[in-house]
């Protein structure tokens, strides 16, 4: 028997909802979340180019319990010496033995050696990773494709010594991907006025951001009837940001506060708001 479709809410179901996400999201950022969070490597630096690097590198491996990655963040660049920049320009093959016993889930010292050697082809290039991401909107635009598209087959293009296995580590939306962890980095760099995400950059809008979608927003989308694909894929989280773009047209991917909140943190919604089990 095939399983029911999900249900959809409806526009004014959307407004009814408004005012209880809203409220979860100003519980949720707050200055206090910080701390518990991998932003944090963000506000640990003071420089733009070690807050790239620092952040790039911490959404890269947010995967898992935000505890076990905070540590396992906090262990790599206490190998890099907490000189991200620094470091990341002067690495060569002598350096990798810092990395050796490096490991995190399915990251491998060799997949942080291919990032790293990476970002150092993109600064050795451009003014900053800020400028990298702008080419790479340019050409998405031009081209009629993702950003993340693009910024996947760039990222990795300049780099000669790299294992085939380290490019999994960066989504790409063309293979289905939600780029998770990529809007999340991105979110910490374009909001602005937030007391957690810095909005240090400004190559897009915060209209244009994806909401970071990982499983404990899925649950949530699903369960109060914000998507009605019932697949963790690329045109869910187009779906879902759409659907909130209704609610806050200027900044979507605010709501991946409540909904994470919702997720994971033990916030709830009334039960009436209820549309589907999952």
């Amino acid at each position: 028997m095939l399983s029911k479709p999900l249900r959809k809410r409806t526009p004014q179901g959307l407004w009814d909802l408004k005012p209880y996400l809203d409220e979860i999201n100003d519980r949720v950022e707050t200055a206090d979340y910080i701390s518990e969070d991998p932003v944090q490597f963000l506000h640990a630096f003071h420089q733009k180019k070690d807050r790239e690097i620092a952040g790039f590198l911490a959404a890269t491996m947010a995967w898992g319990r935000r505890d076990i990655v905070i540590a396992k963040v906090e262990d790599l660049l206490s190998r890099m010496q907490n000189d991200p920049y620094r470091f990341v320009m002067s690495y060569n093959q002598a350096e990798f033995s810092r990395l050796r016993s490096f490991k995190h889930r399915t990251f491998k010292p060799i997949d942080i050696h291919g990032i790293l050697l990476s970002l150092k082809n993109i600064y050795s290039s451009y003014d900053d990773f800020e400028s990298f991401w702008i080419k790479c909107h340019e050409q998405a635009k031009a081209e009629n494709r993702p950003l993340m598209a693009l910024f996947h087959h760039n990222f990795f293009n300049g780099c000669d010594d790299l294992a085939n296995r380290t490019r999994k580590h960066v989504s790409n939306p063309e293979k289905g991907s939600t780029c998770k962890r990529l809007f999340m980095f991105l979110r910490w760099m374009i909001r602005k006025d937030s007391p957690v995400d810095l909005g240090i950059w400004d190559f897009i809008p915060a209209s244009d951001l994806l909401i970071p979608y990982d499983v404990h927003v899925a649950r949530q989308a699903k369960k109060y009837g914000l998507v009605s694909r019932k697949s963790n894929d690329w045109k869910t989280v187009n779906q879902l940001t759409e659907t909130l773009k209704l609610l806050n047209p200027d900044d979507p991917a605010r709501y991946d506060y409540s909904l994470f909140g919702m997720g994971a943190l033990d916030y709830s919604l009334p039960k009436k708001f209820i549309l589907n089990k999952v």
